[in-house]
């Protein structure tokens, strides 16, 4: 897969998608880099610690979050686009569903990340065959309302998929993530990251992103400072089960993980 100017070998390799998120209220991390400075820094650190793509957020998405203006969001997340492509030599994915943010920014950005799988809005499919940009395809529903979960998980993806084959999106362009958080119980969280494997088999790429999410403080009882340690276990778990993308705040410890898991794998040391 080609993002930006480098080749990604998703067959082999996980690379990790280390999150910015500039905004005051992101569950996780809000507030922290919501300076042209701070988050300058941490997208350093980010790549020194093994990042290969940055994603910037403009909007939190975590439950009960607040929706801010088109306008609001366009000026948070253009200006450190902007900022990180001129100081660094790294592709960066746009976090938004929302097309008059995406066409703000579609020729600063090198891959779409959209929480709703091209079904927020119908325009959307169109704008990313005609960027031709690479596109992060979420599952994701406006209510839980499952009847079987993994065969309605299933035939929600390939619902999303097919909007993208009518609207022209290239395959060779489409990463898969199951959509942990959106719009499922605990239970079917834990569901979506077993079946990791199974998503592969529709041809796809796929990013695990679970980074300090609930279903990690349900388990371990952790409050959202305390869920490095079960992050790191998603990770493994992604890395066993075929993953080719990782979306996680800590990279350090992450890349630690996939490296001393693709080493033991390869019977080699282990270098992207």
């Amino acid at each position: 897969m080609r993002i930006a100017n480098k080749n990604f070998d998703t067959e082999n390799n996980v690379y990790i998608i280390g999150i910015l998120n500039v905004t005051p209220d992101s569950f996780s991390d809000g507030g922290l880099y919501n300076n042209i400075d701070s988050a300058l820094k941490q997208t350093e650190k980010m790549i020194k610690d093994g990042a290969s793509i940055i994603d910037v957020g403009g909007e939190s998405t975590r439950p009960n979050y607040t929706k801010i203006g088109i306008n609001e969001e366009i000026d948070r997340v253009s200006s450190y686009i902007a900022a990180i492509k001129k100081n660094f030599d790294i592709p960066v994915s746009l976090d938004s569903y929302k097309e008059e943010v995406l066409k703000a920014n579609i020729n600063q950005i090198d891959m779409i990340n959209d929480i709703w799988g091209l079904k927020w809005n119908p325009c959307i499919a169109d704008l990313v065959a005609s960027s031709n940009l690479p596109y992060v395809l979420m599952h994701n529903r406006a209510k839980a309302d499952y009847t079987n979960f993994i065969e309605d998980f299933f035939s929600d993806i390939k619902e999303s998929l097919a909007i993208a084959k009518k609207a022209g999106i290239k395959k060779e362009n489409i990463i898969i993530d199951g959509g942990v958080g959106f719009q499922k119980t605990y239970e079917q969280n834990l569901i979506t990251l077993n079946n990791t494997k199974d998503l592969k088999t529709l041809g796809y790429p796929i990013m695990v992103a679970v980074s300090n999410k609930s279903v990690i403080g349900l388990t371990l009882n952790e409050d959202v400072n305390h869920r490095l340690y079960g992050t790191l276990a998603t990770t493994a778990h992604a890395v066993m089960e075929g993953a080719s993308f990782v979306r996680v705040h800590d990279v350090r410890a992450n890349y630690e993980i996939i490296k001393m898991i693709k080493s033991i794998k390869a019977g080699s040391k282990w270098t992207q």
